[in-house]
């Protein structure tokens, strides 16, 4: 059997393959060695995937995972490669530990064996342009303070800055009051001095979501998506009869349930839209069936 996993800040969407090509999926916290250490790393292991998967592990062994995260840089994914082979996961003797960045997962996800520009836009985001085997250039994410152009923490972080200082129509501003009740002093809280202020702004953008028929949040979301385009995807493209030709794909959250709005933004710049996933593990399955062991 063979192990995948997509994970992203917030939750890690795990698929356990066997040789004939069934797969189960489970689903656990977000594994980021930016953010977390190896103890923790196994402890989301431990409490919270192995549980899930004893039942189908007495029927097998896995014998290798391809794990692609989020802040898994060559510099970071020791962290979770470590944690991975120290797991009560490593029960043979040919198991092995693939680690990658979310990045490359997305584009052999969204883009198979093809060439094209894979981005994520979910928690955080990032783009890349892949021709088919690897990755070949990225423009730097830059995180959520210095970038992270289209993700929901840079979202969230606009429509509570808009909130808080008065650029967003009254009735928008006592329904998201009424609505989370907090007041300036807990939003500073949060965001300056407790842990993982990425996903307690990319959380707001559930609001966006519910109020995107309203003309404001509307603006704010075109706004959004064009700060995405011309900052980060234009500079993959260099001509016009590249935009009209070379996919651009996309896997998160936040792609996935503004894609109407992502696309128009898309159709105004004359790019040429692929597929728009909320995550890249049906193509990842896709992806590595060769790598099954084949049934005896």
């Amino acid at each position: 059997m063979i192990l995948i996993a997509d994970s992203g800040s917030t939750k890690t969407h795990w698929t356990l393959m066997t040789a004939s090509g069934k797969s189960q999926d489970y689903s656990t916290d977000g594994i980021n060695p930016f953010f977390l250490s190896v103890e923790q790393v196994e402890n989301i292991l431990e409490y919270q995937l192995l549980p899930q998967l004893s039942k189908q592990l007495w029927a097998g062994t896995v014998t290798r995972i391809f794990f692609y995260g989020a802040g898994c840089t060559p510099e970071k994914s020791k962290v979770v490669s470590d944690a991975l082979m120290h797991s009560g996961l490593a029960m043979s003797g040919n198991f092995r530990v693939d680690v990658q960045s979310d990045m490359l997962g997305a584009a052999r996800g969204l883009l198979q064996h093809e060439q094209g520009i894979a981005c994520i836009l979910g928690t955080g985001s990032n783009s890349a342009l892949y021709d088919g085997n690897g990755i070949v250039r990225q423009v730097p994410a830059l995180g959520f303070i210095l970038g992270d152009e289209g993700s929901g923490a840079v979202l969230g972080r606009q429509l509570v800055s808009d909130i808080l200082k008065n650029q967003l129509p009254k009735e928008l501003q006592d329904i998201f009051f009424a609505q989370y009740q907090l007041t300036q002093a807990d939003i500073i809280e949060r965001v300056y001095r407790q842990p993982l202020p990425n996903r307690f702004l990319a959380s707001f953008s559930h609001f966006c979501y519910e109020h995107k028929e309203h003309p404001a949040i509307q603006e704010l979301l075109y706004r959004h998506f064009n700060t995405f385009v011309t900052r980060i995807l234009l500079q993959y493209y260099q001509n016009e009869e590249e935009k009209s030709q070379m996919p651009v794909g996309f896997v998160g959250s936040i792609a996935y349930y503004y894609k109407d709005i992502l696309n128009q933004v898309l159709n105004d710049y004359h790019l040429h839209l692929g597929q728009i996933l909320q995550d890249p593990i049906e193509g990842l399955k896709q992806y590595h069936a060769a790598d099954l062991e084949p049934t005896t």
